[in-house]
């Protein structure tokens, strides 16, 4: 989804609890991380994706492309989501602009949706594995509101939206950058304040997607709804803040009961994809998103998955000027910045 011509974009990563932004530039070395900041958005703004108060979102786009030195307007943003659906299909062989012409009657036999309220695009896999005569192809389809919605906020703030682009694409995007596990099946996993995006590779190709309304703010909601406090008095006690209302024990059994069910339907992706895939194996898991710090769900993970678990790094090989970014700090960060940096690494001709 296209909507901009310059070519140098600036990666724009809108959450339901925070903004991230990222400028690579190309060097002689190689991608350089040029500058990188992120901010809270006031709770409430964005919720499950949807943008509930969009004045207070592009003021704090704003803000943040201010202490960020963030010069460049054209932006690549990303969606996900039950307003997004990504299908793996499969279509009689046929060349892309004959393709493009019957997509929206392909695609209507997958999509729960009324055709004419969502904007299609797709990618040509390649020929069937099993059907030489059919090619397999990535089936994308976004509500119209929702783009229009992101399309407008990022107006709000100043800012030229160039590439509307899916979650979870973003990630594959930066794990490829940086990430040679051509002969590995890997899960890439980002853990979001209210969202989880699944996408699972087998080879270098992306066979299963999946969004699910699950991630860190639900730790929150248990700790508000337990101690009838606010949201800002939860997320101070869930990052380990002393406090005679809760025991560090009662803190734990929350967390360990929410990584539980991320866990559960974790579990439930990756048995699709054996379902299909029965002899080949998801070695390693990939993590991202806030809830990639949490130790307790990397250990659970690992051990219900039989699968290595490591969080996943978006600056591996990315050039980093450390008299600008202090090495901690791009370690703190490094799993919230994931899907900022993928969409960063995106041009404006790109398919």
């Amino acid at each position: 989804m296209l909507f901009g011509k310059k070519d140098s974009l600036v990666g724009l990563d809108i959450g339901s609890r925070s903004v991230k932004v990222a400028e690579i530039v190309d060097s002689k070395s190689g991608p350089k991380l040029k500058r990188f900041g992120m901010a809270d958005i006031p709770a409430g703004a964005i919720e499950d994706g949807a943008i509930s108060d969009p004045a207070t979102a592009a003021e704090t786009i704003r803000q943040l492309f201010k202490s960020s030195n963030v010069r460049e307007s054209n932006v690549a943003v990303s969606i996900g989501g039950y307003s997004v659906i990504v299908k793996k299909i499969n279509v009689q062989t046929m060349a892309e602009e004959q393709l493009q012409e019957t997509i929206h009657f392909e695609a209507e036999q997958y999509i729960p949706f009324d055709i004419s309220d969502v904007n299609l695009d797709f990618q040509i896999l390649g020929e069937n594995e099993n059907n030489p005569n059919q090619m397999s192809v990535f089936l994308v389809a976004a509500k119209k509101e929702m783009v229009n919605d992101y399309i407008n906020l990022v107006t709000q703030a100043g800012l030229n939206p160039c590439i509307v682009d899916v979650e979870a694409f973003a990630l594959q995007n930066i794990f490829e950058a940086n990430y040679d596990m051509a002969d590995e099946n890997v899960a890439l996993i980002d853990i979001g304040a209210s969202k989880t995006s699944l996408n699972i590779l087998k080879g270098n190709s992306s066979v299963f997607m999946r969004d699910v309304a699950l991630g860190c703010l639900q730790v929150n909601q248990k700790i508000m709804s337990l101690l009838d406090c606010s949201y800002d008095q939860a997320e101070l006690l869930k990052f380990g803040e002393a406090s005679n209302k809760m025991s560090a024990d009662e803190l734990n059994q929350i967390t360990t009961s929410v990584v539980a069910d991320w866990c559960t339907e974790i579990r439930r992706a990756l048995d699709f994809f054996y379902t299909n895939y029965p002899d080949d194996p998801i070695k390693r898991i990939l993590l991202s998103g806030g809830g990639a710090h949490i130790a307790e769900f990397r250990n659970l993970l690992a051990a219900e998955s039989s699968a290595q678990v490591e969080t996943l790094n978006p600056f591996k090989k990315i050039l980093l000027d450390e008299k600008s970014f202090e090495p901690d700090y791009i370690r703190q960060i490094a799993p919230q910045a994931a899907v900022a940096m993928g969409l960063a690494l995106r041009k404006v001709d790109d398919k």
